[in-house]
């Protein structure tokens, strides 16, 4: 399962390590942000994004993505950690674990082919606005200066890329965290910061047990949270599998993936991290700065720990205005901003599937059932589709004689439509049903289509069946009666 294979590791040995170097700062104000989010130390954030992209670089099935603590994750953990505290998160870190390796033995990604691209948007937009309105209790707690500074931090994270030659080349909130922590120094500015949140590491993570009580009350308390863990971590790696795949023109092991997060997880939870799964930010950041093996998502978590551990008095005064700055940058460039600007082209039932998963997802904080709330509105809105498609005109053949000629897909849902259109109070010698435009898909209209027959028949009125094709012949040589 590790993969070791020499061009997927050292054919672009340079260039992935500046990316990678370039990723592990970026990484380090977002895990600490995600673990305010959660409510846990920023050790247990930068632990978690350490364990997770080392684990990923050798176990993954997508080169050069980077996986980590996530927002969309730590949405999720808050009221576990508020009701029942660190250890429990760390069980269900590892049960979460188990299950996404089971869910990649049993080829779970091919599901992805179901979730629609108004499922897609509806998810990042619900993300995008959870992770801000996450930011607002920090905010409340704020004076004008943390205001002022907020401003300051987002003028930065956006302007500071249009600088010549340097802009791309050092990551904009990095920056952001440099200059905010400088000025509150220089300015003694009585403001929160990074080390109110809790403790910052100072060795490398050790393997440890989860202190809690191993019984069916435990796992009654975790298991919901793994699942919806297990579920939005593989979409969201799915997702950005996608994405990566599209830009590198290259193509990942979806099922390799899976497994791959799943044993990443699995590593967390024991080394002290929480739960995380591949980052669509962080993944663009890294190919787009030419990285294209596994060396630069190891490289990007073990800088990151080496900083962390090094340089952990200095991340302490942190503003934690700064941290909600890049909070808002990744909300805003989460959110899909071209599905409102596309709202009006965009048909009825794009926009109702995306606004459904919307307000599911802000409604319960639910990001798994938001995808399969929209994941069902996007097969009925196409199943009604379907049937919209179901049509039959009728004429005189020959004299004494009607012939019905049937176009569409007839399924489960269109036999009744079907069904419907057929007179069969008038009595001609001879009927002809003509479905050289039709499909059969099931056995529910197999049933539909021998009912109608055998009315016809039943009447003594002679039934001709032409133009079936292959497939639909199959299908009724197989289950009719």
């Amino acid at each position: 399962m590790i993969n070791l294979k020499k061009e997927e590791w050292f054919s672009n040995i340079r260039t992935d390590v500046l990316a990678g170097l370039v990723v592990g700062l970026a990484l380090i104000p977002e895990s600490i942000a995600f673990s305010a989010i959660a409510g846990v130390d920023p050790q247990v954030g930068l632990y978690a994004s350490f364990c997770i992209a080392v684990s990923i670089a050798f176990f993954g099935g997508r080169p050069a993505m980077i996986s980590a603590a996530t927002g969309a994750m730590a949405l999720l953990m808050i009221t576990l950690v508020k009701d029942h505290g660190l250890q429990y998160l760390l069980a269900a870190t590892i049960l979460t674990g188990i299950i996404q390796v089971i869910a990649g033995f049993f080829k779970v990604a091919k599901l992805m082919r179901f979730v629609s691209q108004a499922v897609v948007y509806g998810f990042l937009n619900a993300l995008a606005i959870l992770i801000f309105v996450a930011q607002i209790p920090e905010i409340n707690r704020m004076d004008s200066t943390g205001y002022l500074f907020i401003a300051i931090g987002l003028a930065i994270i956006y302007l500071f890329p249009y600088i010549p030659k340097i802009g791309k080349a050092i990551p904009s909130p990095l920056i952001c965290i440099v200059v905010l922590s400088a000025l509150a120094l220089l300015l003694g500015a009585d403001m929160r910061t990074v080390s109110d949140l809790g403790q910052f590491p100072d060795t490398l993570p050790v393997f440890l047990l989860p202190e809690i009580p191993l019984n069916l009350e435990t796992l009654q308390i975790i298991l919901p949270y793994s699942f919806t863990l297990a579920t939005v971590g593989l979409l969201e790696s799915m997702m950005t599998t996608t994405v990566i795949d599209e830009v590198t023109g290259t193509e990942g092991d979806r099922h390799q993936e899976c497994r791959g997060q799943g044993i990443a997880n699995i590593v967390s939870g024991f080394m002290g991290g929480m739960a995380g799964c591949a980052m669509i930010g962080q993944s663009i950041i890294n190919v787009s700065s030419g990285a294209r093996t596994r060396l630069s998502t190891l490289v990007a978590g073990v800088f990151l720990l080496c900083l962390v551990v090094f340089l952990k008095d200095w991340l302490a005064y942190i503003p934690m205005a700064a941290l909600v700055a890049i909070m808002i940058m990744v909300s805003f460039t989460t959110f899909q901003w071209g599905a409102i600007k596309q709202f009006g082209k965009h048909p009825l039932e794009f926009n109702t599937v995306m606004i459904a998963v919307i307000i599911v997802v802000l409604a319960t904080h639910n990001l798994a059932l938001g995808v399969f709330v929209g994941v069902l509105l996007s097969a009925l809105f196409f199943i009604n589709k379907l049937e919209r498609t179901v049509h039959v005109s009728t004429y005189l053949h020959k004299p004494n004689s009607r012939s019905y000629k049937i176009s569409g897909q007839i399924f489960f849902s269109s036999t009744e439509k079907f069904y419907q259109f057929f007179d069969f109070k008038e009595k001609p010698d001879h009927v002809e049903l003509d479905l050289t435009h039709a499909h059969i898909w099931d056995v529910t209209s197999v049933n539909m289509l021998n009912n109608v027959i055998q009315k016809f028949k039943a009447q003594g009125i002679d039934v001709t069946v032409i133009g079936l094709n292959e497939a639909s012949s199959t299908l009724i040589d197989r289950f009719s009666t």
